[in-house]
């Protein structure tokens, strides 16, 4: 039987350590992916308005083949500079990529928009995101918060207060597969005029603190009501394995993991979202062949375990300014979490 791992989170893939940090006047954060040692790594980009720095590396047809770490931001463009905090932590590590003597980490990283959460963005030119990379950093650990936390923290979702969120399933025969998000997205994470998650099928162990049945759905009924701002949102995702997986393989990885937003959230990928997600693969399990029929398996519990975390990403976040949590929007149709 499939089931979550230990922590239900991306670190329960044996090799991936997480952390977080946050600016609380500037309600923001950082989230870093901070492997044991490098991973092979690939991307699936979908929004259509994305932040991202050092993605294009990752095409297969790139020439490396491992990454240090991945960054999600908050800060929209300023918080690309998370990276460079996260690359100059490695580098004094002695960590990166070799060329002749110097070594060059390598960091690919995307941003989501938390600009007009009333947070205090008056930095003038010193944002704070190059030592939030760094802070996250020294924080990286197998267990870490959820909810307003790292990336998540200033985010939102579709009318609801959005966050970070995690989740994992480890199969019988030993493959790990864990996702990491910052939810932040356009559409929203509900059914209309319900408390029922989206993603409510998929729900594990009481996860979301047991949803309610759904209602029969009418194929035109939205219910999402944030404000559409171009590059005004955006959600960030992460899926990891321990399978050896090449380039290629962990690109298709990604673009099978990203359908796990289109369980979550309604609608996605829209012009108004940078929606990204990295896939990344440790190699610890090192006696299984990533088959095409494994790779396609593997691929269905990354969307399952996408779309899961979405859901407790929302779940597990807290009221901010003015945008509710899901516990106090729904306190009367839910049961005690």
């Amino acid at each position: 039987m499939i089931r979550p791992g230990s922590r239900n989170l991306i670190t329960d893939v044996d090799g991936i350590l997480v952390g977080n940090a946050e600016d609380l006047a500037a309600r923001s954060g950082v989230t870093v992916v901070l492997p044991e040692a490098p991973v092979v790594a690939a991307a699936d980009r979908r929004g259509g308005a994305p932040g991202t720095r050092e993605t294009d590396l990752l095409d297969p047809s790139c020439l490396v083949e491992r990454i240090d770490a991945v960054v999600l931001s908050g800060g929209s463009a300023f918080g690309l500079d998370a990276a460079a905090g996260v690359s100059s932590w490695l580098a004094a590590r002695g960590r990166g990529y070799p060329v002749g003597t110097a070594r060059v980490p390598i960091v690919p990283a995307a941003i989501l928009f938390d600009l007009l959460n009333d947070g205090d963005k008056d930095w003038g030119a010193d944002p704070p995101y190059r030592e939030l990379g760094r802070a996250a950093c020294d924080t990286a650990a197998a267990d870490f918060a959820l909810g307003n936390a790292g990336a998540g923290f200033g985010a939102r979702a579709g009318a609801l207060k959005g966050g970070l969120g995690s989740a994992s399933a480890i199969t019988p025969d030993g493959v790990h597969v864990g996702a990491l998000v910052a939810a932040n997205p356009f559409g929203s994470v509900t059914m209309p005029n319900s408390p029922t998650l989206w993603a409510w099928a998929l729900e594990q162990d009481g996860e979301f603190g047991g949803q309610p049945a759904p209602r029969p759905l009418a194929a035109t009924d939205l219910d999402y009501t944030a404000e559409a701002t171009l590059g005004g949102h955006t959600t960030l995702g992460v899926v990891a394995t321990n399978l050896v997986l090449d380039k290629a393989r962990a690109q298709r990885l990604a673009v099978m993991a990203q359908d796990g937003l289109a369980r979550a959230i309604r609608p996605v990928h829209t012009p108004f979202d940078g929606d990204i997600v990295f896939a990344l693969a440790t190699g610890r399990l090192a006696d299984m062949e990533a088959t095409p029929a494994l790779l396609a398996r593997v691929g269905l519990l990354a969307a399952d375990c996408l779309a899961r975390a979405v859901g407790r990403a929302v779940v597990e976040a807290r009221s901010l300014g003015d945008y509710p949590d899901y516990r106090s929007a729904y306190a009367d149709a839910l049961s005690p979490i």
